[in-house]
C-alpha cells in the first residue's frame, strides 16, 4: 500500500510504502479490546488497603458488662458495626496485571493502525530538523497539518530527542518513541503522526 508523505509545511511531497500486513489487515475488534483492558490494569497499583477489626487500634476490653444495662451486648467498640471500627470486607493489596501472549498483542497493535489509517487519521511527515526545542515551531508544523487542537499522537524515531521536547508541552498532544507505542496510545488519540524514519522503526517492532 503506498501512502501520502507531508512536509512540515503541509504539502504533500511524495508517496512511499507501508506494509499491508500492518497498515491493511482485517481489524479485529476483540483484539484490540483485550490489548486496551490490559493495559489499563497493568498501570494498576493494587495498594490499596483497609483495617480490618483486628487491626484498627483500641478495643481491647469489653466495653459494659454482657447484661444489666438494657443495652444491646457488645464485646468490643472497634466491631464494624461501631464509628472507627473495622471495616467489612474492604479491599486487600492484590496485583491487577493481565498477561498476553504476544500474537495477540501484535494483531492488536495492528489492527489499531489499521483502523486509524482507513479513517484517513494518520499523517506521515518528512524528517525536518530542529536545533533547539522550540514548542511554538513544532505547533506550527502541526497548524500547517490541519492537526492542531485534536487529540494527537506523535511517533518519533529514537534520536529526535529536540523534536520530542518541543512537542511534549502542546495541549492534547502526546509524544512517544515509535518502537515504545501501544494498541491504548493509538486507538485514544484521534490523530497519529508518523515521522517518516520513525515508520521503519515502528515496522521493525512486528516480526514478519
Amino acid at each position: 500500500m503506498f501512502v501520502d508523505v507531508y512536509s512540515k509545511d503541509g504539502e504533500i511531497i511524495e508517496q512511499i510504502e507501508v506494509r499491508d500486513d500492518i497498515f491493511a489487515i482485517e481489524p479485529h475488534e476483540h483484539a484490540m479490546h483485550m490489548a486496551v483492558v490490559a493495559f489499563l490494569a497493568n498501570q494498576r497499583q493494587g495498594t490499596h488497603k483497609t483495617k480490618i477489626r483486628s487491626e484498627v487500634s483500641g478495643g481491647g476490653r469489653k466495653p459494659w458488662r454482657q447484661k444489666g444495662r438494657g443495652t444491646a451486648r457488645a464485646g468490643s467498640i472497634r466491631s464494624p458495626l461501631w464509628v472507627h471500627g473495622g471495616t467489612i470486607h474492604g479491599p486487600k493489596p492484590r496485583d491487577y496485571s493481565m498477561k498476553l501472549n504476544r500474537k495477540l498483542k501484535v494483531l492488536a497493535r495492528k489492527s489499531a493502525l489499521t483502523l486509524r489509517l482507513r479513517e484517513g487519521n494518520i499523517l506521515f511527515v518528512q524528517d525536518f530538523a530542529m536545533e533547539t526545542p522550540k514548542t511554538k515551531v513544532f505547533y506550527d508544523v502541526m497548524k500547517n497539518l490541519k492537526i492542531s487542537g485534536e487529540k494527537t499522537l506523535v511517533l518519533l524515531p529514537e534520536n529526535f530527542r529536540v523534536h520530542y521536547l518541543s512537542a511534549r508541552n502542546i495541549e492534547n498532544v502526546s509524544v512517544m518513541y515509535a518502537d515504545k507505542v501501544s494498541t491504548y496510545h493509538i486507538l485514544s488519540h484521534k490523530k497519529i503522526m508518523i515521522f517518516k524514519s520513525a515508520l521503519d522503526e515502528l515496522q521493525s517492532t512486528f516480526s514478519n
